[in-house]
C-alpha cells in the first residue's frame, strides 16, 4: 500500500512546486507586458547581488563580482521583428532567384 503511494505523493509535490514557480513568476510581473517583464528585470538585477553576498558570507565562499549587463528585453524583442519582416519582404524575390536557379540547374543536368 505504501508502495502506490509513493508516486501520489511525488506528483502532487512536484504539482505544487511547479504551480508555486508559475504564481511567482505571475505575482513579480514575469508574465504581464514587456514593461512588466523589463521592471521585474530591474528588480532582480538590483536584489540578487545583495542576496548572493549575503550567502557568500554565510558559507564562506569567494565568488567574482557579478558582471554587469545592459540588456533591454524590449530592444531584443523589437530587433528579432524587425530581422523577421525583413526576410519575410524580401522572401518572394529570393524565391524567384532560387526557383530560376534551380530551372537552370536542372536543364544543365537534361542537356
Amino acid at each position: 500500500m505504501a508502495a502506490g503511494l509513493l508516486p501520489a505523493v511525488r506528483f502532487v509535490i512536484k504539482g505544487g512546486l511547479a504551480g508555486a514557480a508559475v504564481y511567482v513568476a505571475y505575482d513579480q510581473g514575469l508574465l504581464g507586458s514587456d514593461k512588466q517583464g523589463a521592471e521585474a528585470l530591474k528588480k532582480a538585477q538590483a536584489a540578487l547581488p545583495p542576496a548572493i553576498q549575503e550567502w557568500t558570507s554565510y558559507v564562506g565562499w569567494e565568488l567574482p563580482p557579478t558582471p554587469k549587463f545592459d540588456f533591454s528585453p524590449s530592444d531584443s524583442w523589437n530587433k528579432g521583428v524587425q530581422m523577421v519582416m525583413a526576410a519575410l519582404s524580401v522572401a518572394p524575390t529570393r524565391a524567384c532567384e532560387y526557383t530560376e536557379e534551380g530551372w537552370k540547374y536542372v536543364k544543365d543536368l537534361v542537356k
